[in-house]
């Protein structure tokens, strides 16, 4: 149903079994995604990058599509997906990959380069800046007193809640919602006139999203459900706590850095300051380049996959 050519296998990496969509031959560059999506929110990139002597290699990511979901929160920590990545790179064959991440993978990303940048010739990132932990505040506190109770993230914490909502909604409609969202604004679940309005609205796809996509997206979610997804955010205090060693640590490898200038990310509270006021280079010595791309929101490798491609295959040319 891909239709794209793609090698699917399962390999058991880290206690659990992951599926990966690969395509191509060379240095491997590693495609990791965010929620709510999977390995085929790369699609357009794996093409690109394979078509130009690369082997693009995309899993899903634990509790997600035909990866496994271990029930338990605990079982989301930085560390389980870090070391589900370790071990997939080693799977592979691999000392060091590329690696590009977007959201959640790009969050994963980071903190791949953060405890094991042995393992990563180099970074592209996209949507989520590097956050380095602040030692004085846990991160869904710090969003709660910006954002209040409703914030999308602080509705997420209570184990079991947004999934029956969500399940009350349907699942396309859960997918159209979320990857059609092209606001700069934060995403508020509130049960009136929240982010997700009323079941019975038509909700038009852009160009760059077809319900064939949707269908793919939808039939995987159908049998995984979201809580895997959602348990990476229920990790978010967790991951603060268990990370305090690598206070103060910084990103050591080559970064290339892509956010659009509508995306939600972009436009929480201090990101810009930080990203283009000199501390992000501060905690990632080797970004090389950061890119806005004008009028594109938080779905950018999908919305602008040409461009996105192209951003990648140069930076990784490099090397």
């Amino acid at each position: 149903m891909d239709g794209g050519g793609f090698k699917h296998s399962i390999i058991p990496v880290n206690g659990i079994n992951m599926h990966i969509a690969e395509k191509g031959e060379g240095s491997i560059v590693l495609f990791l995604h965010g929620f709510p999506e999977l390995w085929y929110s790369w699609r357009h990139q794996i093409n690109f990058i394979a078509a130009r002597g690369y082997r693009a290699v995309a899993p899903d990511l634990r509790g997600y599509g035909d990866t496994d979901a271990p029930p338990d929160i605990d079982s989301y920590t930085i560390f389980h997906i870090v070391g589900d990545l370790v071990a997939l790179i080693n799977s592979l064959g691999q000392d060091k990959v590329f690696v590009v991440g977007h959201d959640w993978g790009a969050t994963m990303a980071w903190n791949l380069c953060l405890l094991r940048p042995d393992k990563v010739r180099a970074l592209v990132n996209i949507s989520v800046p590097y956050t380095p932990r602040d030692p004085a505040r846990r991160p869904v506190d710090s969003l709660r007193a910006l954002y209040g109770d409703d914030h999308y993230i602080c509705r997420f914490q209570e184990p079991g809640e947004q999934e029956v909502v969500f399940a009350g909604f349907g699942i396309r409609f859960i997918m159209k919602k979320f990857l059609t969202y092209h606001e700069p604004a934060p995403i508020f679940l509130r049960e009136v006139n929240g982010f997700l309005g009323s079941p019975n609205e038509e909700i038009i796809l852009p160009s760059w999203l077809s319900e064939d996509d949707i269908s793919y997206f939808a039939n995987k979610f159908d049998k995984s459900g979201f809580t895997g997804g959602i348990n990476y955010y229920r990790n978010l205090n967790r991951n603060w706590e268990l990370s305090a060693p690598w206070t103060g640590v910084k990103i050591t490898v080559p970064v290339k850095f892509i956010i659009g200038d509508l995306d939600l990310t972009y436009h929480i509270h201090g990101v810009q300051d930080y990203i283009h006021k000199g501390r992000f280079k501060q905690d990632v010595p080797f970004l090389q380049e950061v890119v806005v791309m004008k009028g594109a929101g938080h779905f950018i490798n999908q919305e602008r996959p040409i461009e996105i491609s192209q951003q990648i295959y140069e930076f990784i040319d490099k090397f």
